[in-house]
């Protein structure tokens, strides 16, 4: 694997993580929240498009 590949993968993970900590944050106002959220990462954020009015279902 080259190391263009090693970091933009290990970019997307950080930002997915980045995300995740953003929205729940933002609706929890929650420390221990944002960490859980923070270690599930893009499964936190596609879910909570998915569930959300307005999300990605509409």
């Amino acid at each position: 694997m080259s190391s263009a590949t090693n970091s933009a993968a290990q970019a997307g993970i950080g930002l997915g993580s980045a995300i995740a900590v953003a929205i729940s944050w933002s609706l929890h106002k929650s420390i221990i929240w944002a960490i859980v959220h923070g270690f599930f990462g893009w499964f936190y954020v596609i879910w909570h498009a998915f569930t959300r009015p307005g999300g990605l279902s509409g």
